[in-house]
């Protein structure tokens, strides 16, 4: 695949809540017709749509859009967070340059207010319920919580590590309208926060959180013509794990491995880019040492700090990586990879107001599915 022919147009979302009332559906049309709107267009125009998982179906948005005419329509089966940030979006890449479609949407709506929440990926597992779930060692925070432990016995790891991320987040968040936790966070506040699963607490996990967004790709040339800059789709990259998902999180032989470095590795040569061109960095913080992981795997810092990244402040407001500018998925709304999504075509298009990333060009965004890994370099046009 060849990068910077395709963009982002127009990008859409609700705010985010602990527990709507409101349905899936009701969500997802309200972000579908923010971003159609956000693009200049039509939802008569939209003709493509992408699926990345869930419900409700794509021929059901389809009808509550009043979408006609729809002759490219796909789904990924990747879990979320590499479907929104890599697989869907290569879809309509693909779409696009193979003249399918003109403008493909790629609608995402999540409620974690729903029966298990984001549990149910795992309790449906017949492997995880006959083995895993009767021993207590089952969901996602015991899982990264060995990880953490892991991550702790092999480089070193203290609690006022764990906490820089998480402030980190909150900084950003306190400038981010909308944001789900706007509070300031400090040192006190962190410790405060009730132990989940050790040495996690519930400040180190992604919200839970009922929303949707949705985001509009076309090609650079039609973008130009409408209203937003283009947020230039430079780069893409997946990277996978041979291990199926019921094994990944709990019997991989190497547990602080995930297919981040393949998949960066793609997107930065797809782009043209090394990690020292980027400006601006949206990592998939499903949990603190997720994000501790992936920055040591994009190339921001060497292996083993990690977490001296954030403790020196490199990624809070004003240091020389800003990280999950909008609060990302710990302190902005967990909405798998999607509002990451959003925020880097936020940050590309500059029209952050006061958590603008100064002069930002070139914006990372990842998305982790667990056994898969996506990567995408988003541009902004000069």
């Amino acid at each position: 695949m060849q990068g910077s022919r395709v963009a982002i147009a127009g990008i859409g979302e609700t705010p985010y809540v602990r527990a709507s009332e409101r349905s899936t559906m009701d969500l997802i049309v309200d972000a579908a017709h923010a971003a159609i709107a956000d693009a200049g267009l039509k939802a008569a125009d939209i003709d493509g749509l992408i699926s990345c998982g869930g419900t409700p179906s794509m021929d059901e948005i389809a009808y509550c859009l009043g979408i006609e005419d729809r002759p490219f329509t796909a789904g990924n089966d990747m879990v979320a967070g590499a479907a929104t940030v890599g697989g869907a979006l290569m879809l309509a890449q693909m779409a696009i340059e193979a003249g399918l479609s003109k403008h493909v949407m790629i609608p995402f709506g999540f409620k974690c207010s729903d029966p298990g929440g984001p549990y149910s990926f795992h309790e449906r597992d017949p492997l995880k319920a006959d083995i895993e779930m009767p021993v207590g060692y089952f969901g996602q925070p015991i899982y990264f919580a060995a990880m953490t432990q892991r991550y702790r016995y092999e480089h070193g790891l203290t609690e006022d590590d764990l906490a820089a991320v998480a402030m980190s987040c909150r900084a950003w968040a306190e400038m981010t309208p909308g944001a789900q936790r706007r509070e300031p966070m400090s040192l006190a506040d962190y410790q405060k926060s009730p132990m989940i699963a050790t040495p996690l607490r519930a400040a180190d996990c992604c919200l839970m959180t009922d929303g949707a967004c949705a985001y509009i790709v076309t090609s650079i040339e039609r973008a130009r013509d409408l209203p937003q800059p283009a947020a230039i789709l430079a780069g893409i990259g997946i990277g996978t794990n041979p291990l199926p998902m019921s094994m990944v999180l709990s019997q991989n032989p190497e547990i602080l491995d995930m297919p981040a470095r393949e998949s960066a590795a793609k997107a930065y040569a797809m782009a043209g880019i090394t990690c020292d061109d980027v400006d601006v960095a949206q990592l998939y913080d499903c949990f603190s040492i997720s994000t501790i992981v992936q920055a040591e795997m994009l190339g921001f810092c060497p292996k083993g700090e990690g977490a001296k990244l954030f403790a020196d402040g490199h990624t809070a407001p004003g240091g020389r990586l800003p990280m999950n500018t909008s609060g990302g998925h710990m302190s902005g709304g967990y909405l798998p990879g999607a509002n990451l999504v959003v925020e880097a075509v936020r940050q590309v298009r500059h029209s952050r107001g006061k958590a603008q990333v100064p002069g930002a060009q070139v914006a990372v965004v990842t998305g982790l599915g667990a056994n898969a890994h996506a990567t995408t370099v988003l541009t902004r046009e000069i």
